[in-house]
């Protein structure tokens, strides 16, 4: 999917200096072979039999062996597999493109640059941009070919927050998550340590929405860090929030249950249980911990994120994001049993 501000990009990427800004950007091209974590795409599901799950975490799926879709119709079989398909960058420097080498984008005009406050001499707080790239790498490595389960697209910027006036303004968010003032009590925040646990010991919780689990606040769905505890856990909550904020503007579809059978359908609060992610810059995380080196959204930074921030060069991030798809995967196309 492109999103608007791809059409700028024709503008000013031609205006890029690697040298712009360099002591505050850092970044490098993350190898497609040896920096994912791979196993991530699993367990797959075929017809609704585990074929291989190399003892990685999933969610339920649909029941049954055998489904139909329309437009165009087809029958075929139930799979359902975590693909990588974005990359996300959470930057101090703004235009800093820490996932294409650590390169400023120069478009002639000042934007938000990150920050960290501490208050009363103990909480602090912190802001950082947020770069979002369509990156179907399976796609694009030509590991699968032609396949209708599969974003067919290439390598593509489509979202940087530099040019979205909501990310650093609390009051102009507001627009797009008015129920903020519902969990902005002691109680709601309290509820979040739940979500916390169940993120850390499994997936996140859906009944407590507003929670980014251990993380902190989803809300508000900007930049503004409200509780930095480390880069790692602030830049995963930078993540998480962008994520929530494109599904409640319509820009990121779900492609999971049911619904998803047969194409991507729009679910402006998002199913928190969808995604998976895993870091690739400073450090590509590909040592495995309990036999993963990927996590869902809101599961504890303590151990995966353990030495992973360091002074200068690892101040910034990027990630690489994994949806759970399910699918109709098409083998008849029932326009040619109707001749």
């Amino acid at each position: 999917m492109r999103y608007a501000c791809s059409l700028l990009l024709i503008v000013i990427l031609p205006v890029v200096s690697s040298n712009v800004n360099a002591a505050s950007c850092t970044g490098q091209f993350a190898n497609p072979i040896t920096d994912i974590c791979w196993s991530c795409i699993f367990p797959i599901r075929i017809g609704g039999t585990t074929v291989t799950g190399l003892d990685q975490e999933d969610t339920a799926n649909p029941g049954g062996f055998a489904c139909a879709c329309g437009n165009p119709p087809r029958a075929g079989i139930r799979v359902s597999f975590w693909e990588p398909f974005r990359r996300v960058d959470v930057v101090r420097a703004p235009f800093c493109m820490a996932s294409l080498g650590g390169i400023t984008i120069d478009p002639g005009f000042d934007a938000p640059v990150a920050s960290r406050n501490r208050r009363d001499g103990m909480d602090q707080s912190s802001f950082y941009q947020v770069h979002w790239y369509v990156d179907p790498v399976m796609f694009y490595l030509q590991a699968v070919l032609d396949n209708a389960c599969m974003e067919n697209v290439g390598f593509d910027v489509a979202y940087l927050t530099e040019l979205d006036p909501l990310w650093k303004d609390d009051e102009l968010t507001r627009i797009i998550n008015p129920e903020v003032y519902l969990f902005a009590n002691l109680p709601a925040r309290a509820a979040c340590a739940a979500d916390c646990v169940t993120a850390s010991i499994g997936f996140p919780n859906n009944l407590f929405f507003w929670c980014a689990g251990c993380q902190g606040n989803l809300y508000p769905l900007n930049g503004n860090i409200q509780a930095h505890v480390g880069g790692v856990q602030a830049s995963s909550l930078a993540l998480y929030r962008m994520i929530a904020k494109l599904h409640r503007e319509l820009l990121m579809w779900s492609a999971t249950d049911e619904n998803g059978m047969c194409g991507y359908y729009a679910k402006p609060v998002m199913d928190k249980t969808e995604y998976k992610y895993q870091m690739l810059y400073p450090i590509p995380q590909t040592k495995k911990i309990a036999g993963k080196c990927c996590q869902p959204l809101g599961r504890s930074t303590a151990l995966w994120g353990a030495g992973r921030e360091y002074p200068i060069a690892g101040e910034d991030f990027a990630y690489q994001i994994f949806r759970k798809r399910n699918c109709c995967q098409g083998a008849i196309d029932l326009r040619d049993m109707a001749d």
